[in-house]
């Protein structure tokens, strides 16, 4: 390689930046120690801005288009390098590309949760995330605040500025709503709207960055909380809970009956759910009885014990085991025991119970005689 050949290759004759990535913010253009020549091509393609930084000062701003560098289109530089009357020999500058697209799809949150005072729950935690869009606004500051002599800057040297700023105006704007917290997901847009405002006007002037979209995806209380609302309108859904329980006796009692494989724990259940129900139904303000249940004598005993698939079950008071028989679950072959009986007994057959049974049927008639 000859020496002309040498110098030609330490010149820079073309500056562009052909930007692959999605999240960069700034890049330098890497000219190391070569010597941007006189004429040198600058392409500035659209979604950046070009500047050339002389000695630590910004010198000229270069919008998209394509230039060729010479005196006339670097004035600022000029003045700094002393170029009185142009240049014709290599000079040598820092060159910056900053994108002024949109880096999209960021994504921030409350770290811990905010503490409010709810005017229906009183003092509650909130957690809030979203996401945002970030742009360059004014490469000048953008490049003096953030960059210094970085070679490339991203994205992710700003988001955790940025996610800190949002999230101490979330506090500022949770705080001052006076909205309570059942009725903020009716005002995501608005404040999401108020809040993008709020973080401008902290990094407008001062970062020379912009946010075109700032967007709450959701607003949450802790999860016991949520728990707890969720069993106060699953209350409110049903309504009347003394009839809501009768409702889930019956149904465990049809399922009690209808499981073949049971055997006696079965029974036992689809009795004792029998006799809850009932009792309850004798309450008073409960559920109206539908026929009146017969009368027991005054002497019947206050405790009784029901064999049930050969165990016994109980006790139960009087009106259990009456309820019990109009419910069918006692039947006049079932075996029961009470405090002073020598033994267990047919029910039909004791006189406490018997009155319970009704009346016995008529036998049938006798076919008449020829």
């Amino acid at each position: 390689m000859g020496l002309f050949d040498k110098l030609r290759n330490e010149l820079v004759d073309v500056i562009e930046w052909v930007d692959d990535s999605r999240h960069t913010l700034v890049w330098r253009f890497p000219r190391y120690q070569n010597e941007i020549k006189n004429g040198a091509q600058l392409i500035v393609r659209p979604g950046q801005v070009a500047l050339f930084v002389h000695r630590g000062q910004i010198a000229d701003v270069f919008e998209p288009g394509h230039y060729e560098l010479k005196t006339d289109n670097l004035p600022i530089l000029s003045t700094i390098a002393g170029w009185k009357y142009g240049f014709n020999s290599p000079f040598r500058s820092e060159v910056y590309f900053v994108s002024t697209k949109q880096i999209t799809d960021l994504k921030w949150g409350t770290p811990n949760p905010i503490m409010m005072r709810d005017p229906e729950f009183g003092p509650i935690r909130i957690r809030a995330f979203g996401t945002y869009a970030v742009k360059a606004a004014d490469a000048k500051a953008l490049l003096t605040e953030l960059v210094g002599t970085s070679q490339e800057v991203d994205a992710d040297a700003v988001t955790e500025l940025l996610r800190s700023i949002i999230v101490s105006c979330v506090a500022e704007l949770l705080g001052s709503s006076n909205i309570a917290a059942l009725d903020l997901a009716a005002k995501y847009r608005e404040f999401g709207e108020t809040l993008r405002k709020s973080v401008q006007e902290k990094i407008d002037d001062e970062y020379g960055l912009e946010i075109p979209q700032l967007v709450i995806v959701n607003i949450s209380m802790p999860e016991a909380v949520e728990k707890a609302l969720d069993t106060r309108t699953s209350i409110g859904v049903i309504g009347d809970l003394g009839k809501f329980q009768q409702y889930q006796m019956g149904q465990a009692m049809a399922a009690a009956a209808e499981n073949p494989s049971g055997g006696g724990a079965a029974e036992g259940m689809g009795l004792g759910l029998g006799m809850a129900m009932a009792g309850r139904m004798m309450q008073p303000g409960i559920f109206p009885p539908t026929a009146a249940a017969p009368a027991m004598p005054p002497t019947l005993p206050s405790a009784w014990h029901v064999a049930v698939n050969g165990q016994g079950q109980g006790p139960y008071s009087p009106d259990q085991v009456v309820s019990g028989i109009a419910a069918g679950q006692i039947t006049k072959s079932t075996l029961v025991w009470s405090a002073g009986m020598a033994g267990w007994v047919a029910a039909g057959q004791v006189p406490q119970l018997a009155p319970a049974f009704g009346s016995p049927a008529p036998p049938p008639i006798p076919p008449a005689q020829p």
